[in-house]
């Protein structure tokens, strides 16, 4: 990596985070990111913003599922489809993710537990059993047997946000600087893009990317 993340400069282009919670994650992004060929400013740069989005600046690393009935049936109407069963499930998180994960992304059932097991972890949220495989495949770790491992260690967070940058090729598109691929190949839409541009900018300046 052309630049060593230190803190000062992690905490010039996320302000809004804690300097508890970048010092964290500093010392797995400086050995880690160029294990994945994640070095260069421009390519630092694409991934940071991303990163610290998604994670709410380096706050949340794992899913916050403690939704309110009207929550629920705004974001997963598809499985809460009247107020009585939105009602149930309310402020439950184990409860909500076994129901809204159940059955696909290799998950088992809803009484299988595997929607909560396997629930989003990591600062690029690594979601449902066949993701927990093939994530721990690539890294050498069985992520199936202790997928906490993915939240509670700094460097396996590290470590899965680049697998997933590494296999949807984002290298490639943070070298074209292109913003809005990058964010939909992340959260499968366009969420929060205005804050994704305003870390870019911010890790573009500080990174000294003309």
């Amino acid at each position: 990596m052309a630049t060593s993340l230190t803190l000062e400069l992690l905490a010039e282009i996320v302000p809004q985070a804690n300097p508890e919670h970048i010092e964290k994650y500093l010392t797995a992004l400086n050995e880690v990111l160029p294990q994945f060929e994640i070095n260069t400013p421009l390519r630092v740069a694409h991934f940071l913003a991303q990163i610290a989005h998604e994670s709410g600046y380096f706050r949340c690393s794992s899913e916050n599922l403690n939704y309110s009935q009207k929550a629920l049936r705004a974001v997963f109407g598809k499985y809460f489809p009247d107020d009585a069963s939105a009602e149930a499930y309310a402020r439950q998180p184990e409860k909500i993710a076994n129901r809204v994960y159940a059955d696909r992304m290799g998950n088992g059932d809803e009484a299988s537990g595997d929607g909560w097991k396997y629930r989003g972890r990591g600062l690029i949220q690594l979601t449902g059993k066949d993701n927990y495989v093939r994530c721990g495949k690539a890294l050498g770790l069985d992520l199936i047997s202790d997928p906490e491992v993915v939240s509670a260690d700094a460097k396996v967070a590290i470590q899965s946000a680049c697998h997933y940058w590494q296999s949807c090729d984002l290298n490639g598109w943070a070298d074209k600087d292109e913003l809005v691929t990058i964010t939909k190949r992340i959260n499968g839409g366009t969420h929060g893009l205005d804050d994704r541009a305003a870390l870019l900018n911010r890790a573009k300046q500080f990174l000294e990317i003309a």
